[in-house]
């Protein structure tokens, strides 16, 4: 691995965009201390922060309220801009059920039989799984249906799939090979392969939101984890992976920080505001935590 590379001073990002789960969040779905105190010196000094997570709008809802959050946030892996302040969709996409049934055939004629659940569309959408579905976030709740086709009554933003056998890697790949322009896969996080509309990702909310916000990928600082993040990242003016990233994200982020569970959001705003308050300029950190992004590779 190349040693580490100093950071050159430039003026502070004023967007900063952060996922949520296993990046933002500590395992037990909290924030610290530290990395809240980090968010207020980023809106302190005037730049806004922006959730950008795979979580519908109705179950990212109580972490915003936590966090103080107000304005936009980015929802369902980009496919909803969520009015926080209003508790309304500002914007949505949702899945064809019937192209999402279809892609679901492909990928089990494929791999075999696996387990589904649904992201309702709208600000008190149900998570819906089938039998045989386990949550990977036991802490969100969901409904349990009966029978798949139980699933398809309301529209939905995504689905969500696991596989009694397959990694998430290889059931991505799988899932890749076979649904073509039916719906775009996605990895989010352990246990979380997704099909979400054909063309939307990430960066489609972050671009839209923020548009809203009168600011541009120039401006825009990215932290993230799993390869939904990626084109977080390819949109963003710089992207930071966590510790604990996906090495899919690690290959393409400009810094790679400490994980989430060591504070590696706040590591960077610090760095970037100041501890005590923002000098607006990235300096090189006494115990530097970036890495070439060659030497990922």
């Amino acid at each position: 691995m190349a040693a580490p590379t100093a950071y050159a001073a430039r003026t502070a990002y004023s967007l900063i965009a952060t996922d949520l789960d296993g990046t933002l969040l500590r395992g037990d779905d909290t924030v610290s201390d530290r990395s809240r105190a980090a968010l207020a010196r980023v809106a302190a000094a005037g730049a806004r922060h922006l959730v950008v997570t795979g979580r519908p709008a109705p179950r990212v809802r109580p972490l915003l309220e936590d966090l103080g959050c107000t304005g936009l946030a980015v929802c369902g892996q980009g496919a909803q801009l969520y009015d926080i302040d209003a508790d309304r969709l500002l914007w949505s996409v949702t899945l064809d059920r019937e192209l999402a049934e279809t892609a679901l055939g492909k990928i089990e004629a494929e791999a075999g039989q696996v387990y589904a659940a649904v992201d309702q569309d709208g600000v008190d959408g149900l998570t819906l799984i089938e039998p045989g579905y386990r949550m990977p976030h036991p802490t969100l709740p969901a409904v349990r249906v009966g029978r798949r086709e139980d699933l398809w009554g309301e529209p939905i933003s995504k689905v969500l799939l696991r596989h009694p056998t397959l990694s998430d890697d290889e059931l991505a790949t799988v899932a890749r090979s076979v649904v073509g322009s039916l719906a775009t896969v996605t990895m989010s996080g352990p246990g979380t392969v997704e099909l979400q509309p054909c063309g939307i990702t990430k960066a489609t909310g972050l671009a839209l939101a923020a548009g809203h916000l009168g600011l541009r990928p120039e401006d825009t600082l990215a932290f993230g984890d799993m390869p939904n993040d990626i084109p977080m990242f390819d949109w963003a003016a710089y992207g930071v992976a966590m510790a604990n990233a996906h090495p899919e994200l690690k290959a393409v982020a400009d810094e790679v920080t400490l994980s989430n569970e060591d504070d590696g959001i706040a590591a960077v705003l610090e760095r970037l505001f100041g501890a005590t308050g923002g000098t607006g300029r990235l300096v090189s950190p006494a115990q530097p935590v970036r890495v070439a992004r060659d030497a990922l590779r």
